[in-house]
C-alpha cells in the first residue's frame, strides 16, 4: 500500500493542491499591497495635475515669446528714429515734424504698455554688474574710474517675458584701469646677524 499523504520535509507532487495558508495573512499581505498601489496612482495623479497646470500657466506666459521678438525690433527701430534728432534739432523743427515726433513717442509707449501687459519687461542694465545670463558684451570700455565688469552703455536693451530672458540687453563692459600694485612687505628682520 501506499501513503498518499506528503510529510512536511517532501515537495508536493506536481499537480497536487498546495497546502493551504493562512486565509487571514494572505487577505492583509493584498491588502497593503492593493493600498500601495492605490496610494502611488494618487501620487502620480497629483503630480500629473501639477505639471499640467504649470504647462498651461507657460503656455499662456510665453506661448507669444516668438510674436513678442518680432515685436522687439518694431520698438527698437522706433526708438532709433526718435534718437536720430537730436534735442537741438527738435527745437528748431517746424510744427509738422514737432506732430510726427511726438507721434513716433506716442507709439512707441503704447507699443512698450501694450508688451507689458503681456508679461515682457524692458530693462537696461546701465550701472549694473555685468550678467552673462541677463547681458550679451558687446565690447570693453577702458575707463579706469569705473570698476571692471560694470555695464557702462547699453547698445540696446534687453527684454524679459516673465522671468525668463526674452532677449539679453546689448552691452558695453568697463574693463577697468590698471590695477594698482600693493608696495612689498619688508621682509621681517632675520636673526642670523644677531650674535651671541
Amino acid at each position: 500500500m501506499t501513503d498518499s499523504t506528503v510529510r512536511a520535509d517532501e515537495t508536493p507532487p506536481e499537480g497536487a493542491p498546495e497546502p493551504a495558508t493562512d486565509p487571514v495573512a494572505a487577505l492583509t499581505k493584498e491588502v497593503a499591497e492593493l493600498k500601495d498601489k492605490h496610494l502611488r496612482a494618487l501620487a502620480e495623479m497629483e503630480n500629473l495635475r501639477r505639471r499640467t497646470e504649470r504647462e498651461i500657466v507657460d503656455g499662456r506666459l510665453y506661448g507669444i515669446a516668438g510674436f513678442a521678438r518680432d515685436v522687439l525690433g518694431i520698438a527698437d527701430n522706433m526708438r532709433r528714429a526718435l534718437e536720430a534728432v537730436d534735442a537741438d534739432t527738435r527745437e528748431k523743427a517746424d510744427a509738422g515734424v514737432k506732430a510726427l515726433l511726438d507721434g513716433v513717442e506716442l507709439t512707441e509707449r503704447e507699443l512698450l504698455k501694450v508688451l507689458e501687459k503681456h508679461g515682457i519687461k524692458k530693462f537696461e542694465p546701465l550701472g549694473e554688474k555685468f550678467d552673462p545670463n541677463l547681458h550679451q558684451a558687446m565690447f570693453e570700455v577702458p575707463d579706469p574710474a569705473v570698476p571692471p565688469g560694470k555695464v557702462v552703455q547699453v547698445v540696446q536693451a534687453g527684454y524679459k517675458i516673465g522671468e525668463r530672458v526674452l532677449r539679453p540687453a546689448m552691452v558695453g563692459v568697463s574693463k577697468g584701469g590698471l590695477k594698482p600694485v600693493a608696495p612689498a612687505e619688508p621682509a621681517p628682520p632675520t636673526n642670523d646677524n644677531v650674535s651671541s
